[in-house]
């Protein structure tokens, strides 16, 4: 039974649903109860059904799931395949509905749903949405977003450029603001709810397989620009997000948080050379080492004169050397390492 036997139960597979909503758990079950409930009181007077995805956790996470969501469709892989490859195998239960793709340390507010279908339905141009995103204190998180550029992401990572270039700024409530827009388009927008229309899967698919984790949104949703379908974020509904719930136990983050990910170095590589080719994935490899050696050299500096960690010049040495290494170990961007 669900947690609150009043809370509406999800639709089986197979059955007709408004919505499927895919969640990729690893290592998440104390995410799961308030995910859960949040979504079964967002699914009122809708068919939603519900598909997890659990990654080889080994937490606990499909006992729950048997004992709290037994209306949820469970997929139990053997292995961490990845957050992209773990979506695509919703793709085969799914009918013509939209496909949301949430978090399990997402939580949805009573109307997201609700207002992110209505906003889908309302514009037949749109292929995808986002919505408002906050933590959990209520500040506003990163939802829409500009595509990355290599020189752009080399001035704002080193400090050249104040501000962050790649951010779609979105009103903070258009209810009280005349004039300003629900719906604010954008180039992508972040893959912790990111509902996409169920002709656009049918077109463009879903997520390039190569990419671990990290851009594979920003792939998709360049690759859904360049079907003829329209992105946007929506502000009229808001979405608690956590954050880096399941990416802190994968390896290659280090205890540091400056530290970059080596997912997210390996993907970006993928994702400049398939979308820059050669050229672009040299210059991005270029800049991405001199930025990391400027930033070495920046914290040494402050050390020295005792105003920053001793360990921080260290950490973006690291960070140079593990663009060189996994460089080599991707083919120069041509092949994903796992």
């Amino acid at each position: 039974m669900p947690l609150d036997p009043a809370l509406p139960s999800f639709v089986p597979g197979g059955a007709p649903a408004d919505l499927t909503v895919a969640l990729v758990a690893y290592r998440s079950l104390s995410f799961l109860p308030r995910c859960f409930e949040t979504l079964r009181v967002a699914s009122a007077g809708l068919r939603v059904r519900v598909v997890v995805v659990d990654n080889a956790s080994g937490d606990g996470c499909l006992a729950w799931l048997a004992a709290h969501a037994p209306d949820a469709v469970v997929i139990a892989n053997t292995q961490n395949v990845g957050f992209g490859r773990a979506n695509n195998q919703v793709l085969p239960l799914l009918g013509e509905e939209p496909l949301l793709l949430l978090n399990t340390d997402a939580f949805v507010a009573p109307d997201s749903l609700r207002a992110a279908l209505a906003a889908l339905a309302a514009d037949p141009a749109l292929g995808l949405l986002g919505v408002r995103l906050v933590d959990e204190n209520g500040l506003a998180a990163p939802a829409a977003r500009r595509f990355p550029g290599i020189v752009s992401s080399f001035l704002h990572k080193t400090g050249l450029k104040r501000g962050d270039p790649h951010h779609v700024e979105l009103v903070a409530d258009p209810a009280t603001t005349p004039g300003a827009p629900a719906l604010r388009p954008c180039d992508w927008v972040v893959g912790c709810f990111y509902l996409v229309r169920g002709t656009v899967l049918r077109q463009v698919g879903l997520f390039d397989p190569r990419y671990f984790l990290y851009f594979e949104e920003v792939d998709h949703c360049l690759r859904t620009h360049q079907a003829g379908w329209g992105i946007a974020c929506l502000a009229t509904t808001t979405v608690v997000h956590v954050g880096g719930g399941s990416a802190a136990q994968m390896p290659g983050f280090g205890p540091r948080a400056r530290q970059v990910s080596v997912l997210q170095v390996e993907s970006e590589l993928l994702y400049w050379r398939k979308h820059r080719g050669r050229p672009g994935l040299l210059l991005a490899l270029g800049l991405g080492l001199l930025a990391d050696t400027v930033l070495a050299l920046k914290a040494w500096a402050k050390a020295r004169l005792g105003r920053g960690a001793a360990g921080d010049a260290a950490v973006h040495a690291r960070n140079a050397r593990q663009w060189w290494t996994l460089a080599r170990a991707t083919g120069f961007g041509t092949r994903p390492t796992r």
